[in-house]
C-alpha cells in the first residue's frame, strides 16, 4: 500500500499541487474559500433544520417558520461568491502589493455585483435585486472580475495613475481618491460587456447567465445512458474549477427527471415495481449519492483519522452536513477546488459509482423513482422516499465501498503532503 502512496503519479500529483499553492492567484483563491468556513458552515446548520422541520412535522416547506429559518441560509450560501470574491481579492491585492488591499477589496464586489445582479423596481415602487449569480453559480465569473479588477490597480499603480492628494491629506482619504480611477478603468470595460451582451440577446442575458448557458448548451443532447457519464464527469470537473457544475447540469436533468417520475408514477398505478422503466437521468443522483457532489462522504470519514490537523478539523465539522448532502465544508476546506490530489478522485469516483448503480437497476436490485422528493434529506431517506423499497435506501451507504476505494490512496497522498507542512511549520516556530 506504501508503494501506491509513493508511486511517481501521485509524486507528481503532490509536486503540481505545490507549484499550483505557490500561485499568488490561486492561493488566494483557495485562501478565500478556506476563509469562507462560516457562511458556509452557518448556512449548512440553517439548511439542515429546514429539512429535518418538515419530517417531524414541525413546520412545512414554505411556510411562514420555514422561510424565517431558511433566511440565514439566503445571507449565507446564496451570496456565497460575493462573500468569498470579498476574500479573495483582499487576499490577491496584497499578494501582489497592491497599496490598500481593503479598497481593491470593495472594488472588486462592485465591478461583480454590478454585472451579476439585475435591479429593477416593482409596482409598489420598491426596488429588487436579483441576486442568483451572487451564490455559487456566478463563482466562477466572480473569479475573473477580481483578477480582473486587481491588475487594472496594479497597472495604475506602477504607472502612477491615480488622482494625487497632498501629503498632509489622512491615509483613509488618499486610499480612497487613488481608487477612483482603477475603479473606473475596471467597471467600464465589464459593463459594456454586460451591456453589449444584453442588448444582444434582448434583455435575456448578461456575462453570467451567458456563461452559464454557453456551459449548459451542449448538455441537451447527453440524455443516454454513456451521455449521463459524460453528464456527471464534466459536471465534478467544472466544480473542480470553480464552476457549479451541477447547477449548469441540473437545467438540463431536472426537466427529464420530473418527465421519468411522472411517467413511472402512472406505469406503478397500473402494474406495480414490474411497471416501472429505467430512464438514464435516474444515474445523476449516483454523482452525489453519499455525501454531496462528488461522494465526498468517505473522505470526510477517512479525515476524521487524518494525521493533518488540518484535514482532521475540516472533517469534524463536515460530516454532519455530509450526511445530508451538503458538501461545501469539505469542497472549500479541504479544498478540493483547484487541488489535483484530490480533484482526480472527485471525478473518478462519480464513474465508479455510476458504473455500480447501473448495474444495481439492470440486475433489479434498485428500482426506478416514481415519487419526485425535491427537498434536501440524509441519506438513503430521499432514496426510499421516492420508491418505498429498502434496497433503494440502503445503497446510498454501499456507495461508500467503491467510493472510498478511490478516495483513500489519495486522501492519504494528500495528508501526508499537509502533515509534512504542518511539521516544518511548527519546528520553524519552535526554532
Amino acid at each position: 500500500m506504501e508503494g501506491i502512496f509513493n508511486n511517481p503519479i501521485l509524486v507528481k500529483l503532490q509536486e503540481l499541487g505545490q507549484k499550483l499553492g505557490s500561485n499568488k492567484f490561486l492561493s488566494s483563491l483557495q485562501g478565500a474559500m478556506m476563509s469562507c468556513m462560516a457562511p458556509i458552515m452557518v448556512g449548512a446548520i440553517f439548511s439542515i433544520i429546514c429539512a429535518v422541520g418538515p419530517m417531524f412535522g414541525l413546520f412545512k416547506n414554505g411556510d411562514a417558520v420555514y422561510n424565517v429559518l431558511y433566511m440565514p441560509y439566503h445571507f449565507t450560501m446564496d451570496l456565497l461568491s460575493l462573500w468569498i470574491v470579498l476574500i479573495m481579492a483582499f487576499n490577491y491585492a496584497r499578494t501582489i502589493g497592491l497599496k490598500s488591499p481593503v479598497m481593491s477589496s470593495v472594488q472588486t464586489a462592485i465591478c461583480f455585483v454590478l454585472i451579476a445582479c439585475k435591479w429593477s423596481t416593482n409596482k409598489a415602487g420598491a426596488s429588487e435585486i436579483d441576486v442568483t449569480y451572487l451564490s455559487s453559480q456566478g463563482m466562477f465569473v466572480s473569479f475573473f472580475v477580481c483578477w480582473f479588477v486587481c491588475q487594472v490597480e496594479k497597472f495604475c499603480q506602477d504607472h502612477n495613475v491615480r488622482i494625487k492628494m497632498p501629503d498632509v491629506c489622512p491615509p483613509s482619504l488618499v486610499n480612497g481618491f487613488s481608487a477612483i480611477l482603477p475603479l473606473l478603468f475596471a467597471i467600464i470595460p465589464l459593463y459594456v460587456l454586460e451591456v453589449i451582451i444584453s442588448v444582444s440577446t434582448g434583455g435575456t442575458m448578461g456575462i453570467c447567465s451567458g456563461f452559464m448557458a454557453i456551459l449548459s448548451a451542449p448538455l441537451n443532447a447527453l440524455v443516454s445512458v454513456p451521455g449521463m457519464f459524460v453528464l456527471c464527469g464534466f459536471a465534478a470537473l467544472l466544480w473542480c474549477f470553480g464552476i457549479h457544475g451541477t447547477m449548469i447540469l441540473l437545467s438540463v436533468i431536472l426537466p427529464m427527471s420530473l418527465q421519468a417520475a411522472t411517467a413511472n408514477a402512472a406505469a406503478y398505478a397500473q402494474g406495480g415495481y414490474d411497471a416501472l422503466v429505467f430512464y438514464p437521468v435516474a444515474l445523476f443522483s449516483a454523482m452525489a449519492i453519499c455525501g454531496g457532489t462528488g461522494n465526498t462522504l468517505p473522505l470526510v470519514i477517512f479525515g476524521l483519522k487524518a494525521k493533518s490537523e488540518q484535514i482532521k478539523a475540516v472533517s469534524k465539522i463536515a460530516l454532519i452536513p455530509g450526511w445530508f448532502g451538503i458538501n461545501e465544508p469539505v469542497t472549500f476546506g479541504m479544498p478540493i477546488m483547484y487541488n489535483p490530489i484530490l480533484c482526480i478522485p472527485y471525478v473518478l469516483n462519480i464513474f465508479l459509482v455510476m458504473l455500480c448503480t447501473l448495474i444495481g437497476y439492470k440486475v433489479g436490485f434498485l428500482v426506478p423513482g416514481f415519487v419526485p422528493i425535491m427537498t434536501l434529506m440524509p441519506m438513503g431517506f430521499a432514496n426510499f422516499l421516492s420508491t418505498l423499497r429498502w434496497q433503494n435506501a440502503i445503497w446510498d451507504y454501499l456507495m461508500l465501498i467503491p467510493a472510498g476505494l478511490v478516495w483513500y490512496p489519495f486522501f492519504k497522498a494528500y495528508d501526508n503532503q499537509l502533515y509534512k507542512k504542518e511539521q516544518a511549520t511548527l519546528a520553524e516556530e519552535q526554532a
